[in-house]
């Protein structure tokens, strides 16, 4: 553990904010632009790894364990999303043939 914490302290920490910025920004640009609700899916996992990245990393570089902690609760978190995400996708893939969102419109009353 102590190895893994010197290696991500000898690289800036500004690196992994922006890398964590661009990954957030990507993950929100696929969910606003892209219709397919497998991909959004995978959009909005970016977007919750790019946070664990950026807690994860101050958290080392803080010192502290607290911030790994809360990574592990947010991975529980997408992985119950990914599950009930897939269901919702598996049943409306049964009922119209398609993963295109733009069929939720019509479930409108």
């Amino acid at each position: 553990m102590g190895e893994v914490n010197s290696i991500i302290q000898a690289v800036p920490q500004e690196y992994f904010i922006i890398l964590s910025s661009v990954l957030f920004c990507l993950g929100v640009l696929g969910v606003l632009i892209r219709k397919n609700a497998i991909i959004i899916l995978g959009c909005v996992e970016l977007m919750l790894n790019s946070v664990n990245l950026l807690l994860a990393t101050f958290s080392s570089y803080k010192g502290d364990g607290n911030g790994q902690i809360l990574v592990f609760f947010i991975m529980v978190v997408a992985a119950a999303e990914v599950a009930v995400g897939l269901a919702i996708i598996a049943m409306m893939y049964r009922n119209t043939k398609s993963v295109d969102i733009s069929i939720f419109n019509k479930l409108r009353g």
